[in-house]
Formats: C-alpha cells, sequence, structure tokens
C-alpha cells in the first residue's frame, strides 16, 4: 500500500474519522505488524494499540468507549498537516504553520528523556522534537471531561 498519512486535526487520521471502529481502521489500513494493551489505573483509561511500524504510525483505540479510536501518532516522514510536509518544519515553522490556520502554541516543556514537547490544546496536537528536529507527533480528540461549559439559569 502506498501511503501519505493526512493529519487532519481534530477530525482523524486520512480517510479515518476519530471514533471510527478497529473493523473501520482494518479495513483502511489492514491488520497491524503489533497490538498492544495500555492501561493507566492512575488515570483510569485503557487503550488498544494497533501499530502499522512499515508505514509509521500507530492508532490507540479507546477501550472504555467501545475501542474506538481517539488519537493516532506519526513519525512518518512523509505525513501532511494542511498540505505541507510536517516533518521538514523546524519548531518556529511548525508554530508559525499551526498559528497561520488559527491554533496557537499552549505549552512547551523539556521532557525527562530529552525530547522538546510543543502543544496545541486546541488542535488536540503534541509535537515531540529532538535536537531541533521533529520526531513524532501526537494528535486526537479533545477530552471533553476536562472541558466546562456553563449553562444559563
Amino acid at each position: 500500500m502506498d501511503l501519505i498519512p493526512k493529519i487532519n486535526l481534530l477530525k482523524g487520521f486520512g480517510e479515518l474519522l476519530f471514533w471510527s471502529t478497529i473493523v473501520e481502521a482494518e479495513k483502511i489500513y489492514g491488520k497491524p505488524e503489533e497490538i498492544q494493551v495500555l492501561d493507566d489505573s492512575i488515570l483510569d483509561t485503557s487503550c488498544t494499540v494497533y501499530h502499522y511500524w512499515d508505514f509509521g504510525f500507530s492508532l490507540f483505540f479507546d477501550n472504555k468507549n467501545f475501542k474506538k479510536i481517539s488519537s493516532v501518532e506519526v513519525d512518518n516522514r512523509d505525513a501532511e498537516l494542511f498540505e505541507i510536509k510536517i516533518f521538514k518544519l523546524n519548531e518556529q515553522q511548525l508554530i508559525d504553520l499551526m498559528k497561520q490556520n488559527g491554533y496557537n502554541l499552549s505549552d512547551s516543556e523539556k521532557q525527562e528523556w530529552g525530547e522538546k514537547r510543543i502543544s496545541f490544546d486546541d488542535a488536540g496536537l503534541d509535537c515531540y522534537f529532538e535536537n531541533g528536529k521533529l520526531v513524532s507527533l501526537n494528535f486526537g480528540v479533545i477530552d471533553e471531561s476536562t472541558s466546562y461549559k456553563f449553562l444559563p439559569n
């Protein structure tokens, strides 16, 4: 399969929309090279991860929401965001691209393992840089449980 990964912020990955099922993902991308289950008892989360190593991405399915896709991790150098090959951008170029498309930088942090993370919370996007180069990114749906809504009386 010839694949150019297209990142569709807050919507999905390529033809696959967020909250699609594992069956729908397999129709598009086939069987993964590896399947992994990740549980976090502290955050009370569980997900099944489909790793497509040859294509350079992993799909995360939320086990508490009927195994529907909730996020994607990408390290494929051909991945596109806003029709731009995102891995060719440096940190400032990526920040500028996001700003041009209505998303502002919300956080930046040096990780204990050495990577620098920059986040665009309104886009559900985290980008990881090592030695000034983008090495991976993770994007997904925004967790509605952390959004507070005020209703009029």
